[in-house]
């Protein structure tokens, strides 16, 4: 391999990683809208996990919506760290605007971030699509998981009813963080709100 061969892949990883301007706004655009979401889905919390009380760990079913944000932050930018960025935003955003949780959903969205990054960091980076979206979905799923019963009321469940728990955790995570995030960006891409990034650009691998 020539060293112009070298270095022009050296700077395509640089290029792929480097985070511009568009990029910081639209990861941000993107946390707040989410973390309004995300206020709203925990509000309705509760309810939505009310008819599962026949078995409480099923309630990890829901808590894809809550690693949302990050999975479509990543998604959208295509940039390391900007699964953390999106999702600690949107936990801010929520915390703003109330949530039952208050200030520990920060150390929530923290973790869930950073263990959706471990997901697209496997793949070097260099994967953005349906694949990635569910990998990423999966650790961020099982890091819910084991904040949950290990940080909260649920530290009380038995061993059984905690690996339960942490897989309702993943399950929700690949559908309703990843696989519904690669929808959202997929049709956001089609309408051309996309374009000055390298998700909405015609030719990229999805």
């Amino acid at each position: 391999m020539s060293s112009t061969t070298r270095t022009t892949g050296r700077a395509a990883r640089r290029s792929r990683r480097s985070w511009r301007v568009v990029d910081i706004v639209t990861c941000a655009v993107v946390g707040v809208a989410a973390g309004v979401a995300l206020w709203a889905f925990g509000a309705l919390y509760e309810p939505i996990t009310a008819p599962l009380a026949f078995l409480a760990p099923l309630a990890g079913l829901v808590n894809g919506g809550f690693l949302f944000p990050g999975l479509l932050g990543a998604l959208v930018v295509r940039r390391p760290g900007a699964a953390v960025f999106a999702e600690v935003l949107a936990g801010v955003t929520s915390m703003l605007i109330g949530t039952q949780w208050g200030v520990t959903v920060l150390v929530w969205a923290l973790v869930q971030g950073l263990a959706a990054e471990i997901g697209f960091a496997v793949l070097g980076y260099r994967r953005w699509g349906l694949p990635a979206a569910l990998l990423a979905g999966a650790t961020s799923g099982v890091a819910v998981g084991l904040m949950d019963t290990t940080f909260t009321s649920s530290v009380t469940w038995t061993a059984g009813w905690k690996l339960v728990y942490i897989g309702s955790s993943v399950v929700s995570g690949i559908v309703l963080a990843g696989l519904l995030a690669h929808l959202v960006v997929r049709a956001l891409a089609r309408t051309g709100a996309l374009s000055a990034l390298p998700s909405g650009r015609s030719g990229q691998r999805v």
